[in-house]
């Protein structure tokens, strides 16, 4: 898949288990298919990974280990966006309607995370 492909968000808050569970853990819900391809994403990232580990160990031209980690990160990246659209289109939407108005300032918290 491209990285312009965008797979639907699959992220189901399923009411208030989304934020919280009954022993205090919060969870999300997410369908098979978008975890699949979470999952195909991070393999994929992961073999990235390795990658640039062998190619700093056969001492590879330093510019093509530092474009191979702009691919890494950029990968990165957009598995953060698939997960922070799903969590902003579920969870915190029923977090506001809720009345849990918090949930701004730890959303703020998490993109500027995202944005370092």
């Amino acid at each position: 898949m491209s990285t312009k492909e965008k797979e639907p968000v699959g992220h189901d808050c399923g009411g208030d288990d989304c934020h919280s569970s009954a022993s205090g853990v919060r969870k999300s819900h997410h369908s098979p298919e978008f975890k699949n391809g979470l999952t195909t994403r991070l393999n994929r990232i992961e073999g990235q990974i390795r990658g640039v580990k062998g190619m700093i160990e056969r001492d590879t031209y330093c510019d093509d280990v530092l474009n191979q980690l702009a691919a890494v990160q950029a990968a990165l990246n957009s598995v953060g966006r698939l997960l922070l659209e799903g969590h902003m289109k579920s969870c915190i939407i029923e977090r506001i309607e809720a009345g849990e108005h918090e949930v701004i300032d730890e959303l703020l918290v998490t993109v500027n995370k995202l944005m370092k």
